[in-house]
């Protein structure tokens, strides 16, 4: 069975790739408790998915998540943390010893908080004690504002890039011509999984006449700028994350993203 890590090629080379799909923490266990997280996670591993994010601010997540992924190879999976905090390093050692696991990428959670993490981040980049660093963010001018100024290897944006939300083009323009990796999570939102909207249903017909559900589409559009390295997705249970990887596995026709009303309901 295909990974759906590595189904939505990417077409721009950066440094710091994290996996195309990834399972985000922050539903983890809701609302049944650490052996729903566990199996969510084991599903999540056997559906293909090799990179999974938290944070502290995700309660028992990190916990949980190191719990299940401890049972395999490290070298397999990438493991990615924010910064909860204004003590940067003593956030970072927190997520490690609540995770028992070496982290490969730190966001910053708040970028206002950049400045005073960032020689502390970039002091563990360069010891090797962390592999990238970057910030998360539901802003992505603020985004953009460090991916100006800062050398950063990745982004996370949540929303703001999506089926319904293309405003953040701006900053991944900026990502693809400094090399930064950019994640995506938050595609598949109410308005996409419920139609309930006059654009989302708009949308959901056109996919219909190509035999393309909207979470479909909403899951293979981000792909479509090449800055767009990683989607992330959140479940709660074992089920979720299967139906989630089983869309990630279905082609979507290049016709349709050609489609001339899709194209004019995106614009």
């Amino acid at each position: 069975m295909a990974a759906p890590s590595h189904l939505l090629a990417p077409q721009a080379v950066n440094k710091f790739r994290p996996p195309r799909f990834g399972l985000g923490g922050s539903r983890l266990g809701e609302p049944d408790g650490d052996a729903a997280a566990i199996a969510t996670v084991d599903a999540a591993y056997q559906a293909g998915i090799r990179f999974f994010d938290s944070s502290p601010a995700y309660g028992d997540s990190e916990a949980r998540l190191g719990t299940a992924l401890g049972r395999r190879p490290r070298g397999e999976f990438l493991v990615s943390t924010k910064v909860v905090g204004a003590d940067a390093a003593e956030s970072v050692r927190g997520s490690v010893q609540r995770l028992g696991l070496a982290v490969d990428l730190v966001l910053v959670q708040e970028p206002g908080a950049f400045e005073a993490a960032l020689p502390v981040l970039d002091g563990m980049r360069r010891e090797g004690v962390v592999k990238a660093i970057g910030a998360a963010s539901t802003d992505w001018q603020a985004l953009d504002r460090l991916v100006r100024d800062h050398r950063l290897d990745c982004v996370l944006l949540a929303g703001q890039f999506s089926l319904l939300d293309q405003s953040s083009r701006p900053l991944l323009d900026r990502c693809l011509a400094r090399g930064v990796s950019v994640i995506v999570s938050g595609v598949l939102s109410p308005e996409v999984l419920h139609t309930d909207s006059v654009p989302a249903r708009r949308i959901s017909a056109v996919c219909e006449r190509y035999g393309v559900s909207l979470p479909q589409a909403a899951l293979a559009f981000p792909a479509r700028h090449p800055a767009v390295t990683s989607v992330l997705i959140s479940a709660a249970s074992p089920a979720e994350i299967r139906a989630d990887a089983a869309l990630v596995r279905q082609p979507v026709p290049a016709n349709l993203w050609r489609d001339p009303e899709l194209l004019r309901l995106l614009s």
